[in-house]
């Protein structure tokens, strides 16, 4: 396998990867990205963020994201497309492992993120890619001026439904939860929308179709009453799931399989440094993830130099 040295490897492009891709290049440090899937992770699927400051209009997720890839790169960080494999300790350095090469660095930064979580009910995996979506604003278009489902009110759903609602036909919301979960200003914004049901205390049975979504089944958890809807696609929110697995046995992890850090963000590893919505909290927002980006990399720094003064007085 090849090696590329470098002082600091981040794993992930979303916010909190991309963030401190910027502090750490610009503190000098010898720097790279690894992303193994969309530049900007979550953030560059979401229709559009209001709560990032400076934009007071709102700005979209892709347009956000595309801003902070090109400021990092301008520091001189780049942006390699890679799978990271694994991670191995070794003389206060580390060995990030993809399927192409191995990078020797002296910290590690992990922003990996998170991936959308599943159903995994009856035609969910049959007709992905044929009506089942988790990603509004990119399929979204495909539906125009048809009828479809949004599965979870929380923001999220409650987000890409506004979205939607901008092309398809109607939206019909399915939420297992008697209440929404989504900021009241959310809700208030939909209340009112005719073209918008709620099926609260409901839980999806089944997602039906051959060839493609034709309707879905679910259940009222309250009377027990069965009932199909019919619909053309159905877009899916219902949490995450942390992409961590390459550190599974290096770091300490919460019973969910996020990273848990200190207040530093440091791991129980010195020199790997965990943020963004890996990290084992409770506020996982664009803002949020972007300072921690910013105070990983300030802290890799750190650590970086004090291995430097550790080496020149042994």
């Amino acid at each position: 396998m090849n090696k590329d040295n470098y002082d600091v490897i981040i794993i992930g492009a979303g916010p909190a990867g991309l963030t401190a891709g910027i502090y750490a290049a610009r503190a000098g440090l010898r720097v790279t990205i690894l992303e193994r899937g969309l530049v900007g992770g979550l953030a560059a699927t979401t229709h559009l963020i209001e709560n990032y400051p400076g934009f007071p209009e709102g700005i979209s997720g892709p347009d956000l994201t595309r801003r902070m890839k090109e400021q990092t790169e301008r520091f001189g960080c780049h942006i390699i497309q890679s799978e990271v494999t694994g991670l191995k300790p070794h003389d206060r350095q580390f060995d990030v492992l993809t399927n192409a090469k191995t990078y020797t660095v002296s910290a590690v930064i992990v922003a990996s993120g998170t991936v959308p979580k599943t159903l995994n009910v009856p035609g969910e995996d049959a007709l992905r890619g044929r009506g089942v979506s988790y990603c509004a604003i990119c399929d979204g278009p495909l539906f125009r001026d048809r009828d479809v489902a949004v599965v979870g009110c929380g923001n999220s759903g409650l987000q890409e439904g506004k979205f939607l609602l901008q092309v398809v036909k109607t939206v019909t919301f399915i939420e297992i939860l008697p209440h929404m979960t989504a900021d009241k200003i959310l809700q208030d914004r939909l209340k009112n929308e005719s073209r918008a049901t709620f099926l609260l205390h409901h839980k999806l049975l089944s997602i039906n179709g051959k060839e493609r979504v034709t309707s879905v089944t679910t259940k009222n958890l309250q009377t027990n009453e069965e009932k199909t809807v019919t619909i053309d696609g159905i877009f899916i929110y219902i949490g995450v799931i942390p992409l961590a697995e390459f550190l599974k046995g290096i770091v300490d992890m919460d019973e969910r399989g996020f990273i848990v850090t200190d207040e530093h963000l440091k791991t129980s590893v010195p020199g790997i440094f965990a943020c963004g919505d890996i990290r084992s909290k409770h506020i996982r927002q664009v803002v949020h993830a972007c300072a921690e980006g910013a105070e990983a990399a300030i802290n890799a720094y750190h650590y970086i130099e004090s291995l430097k003064d550790t080496n020149r007085h042994e």
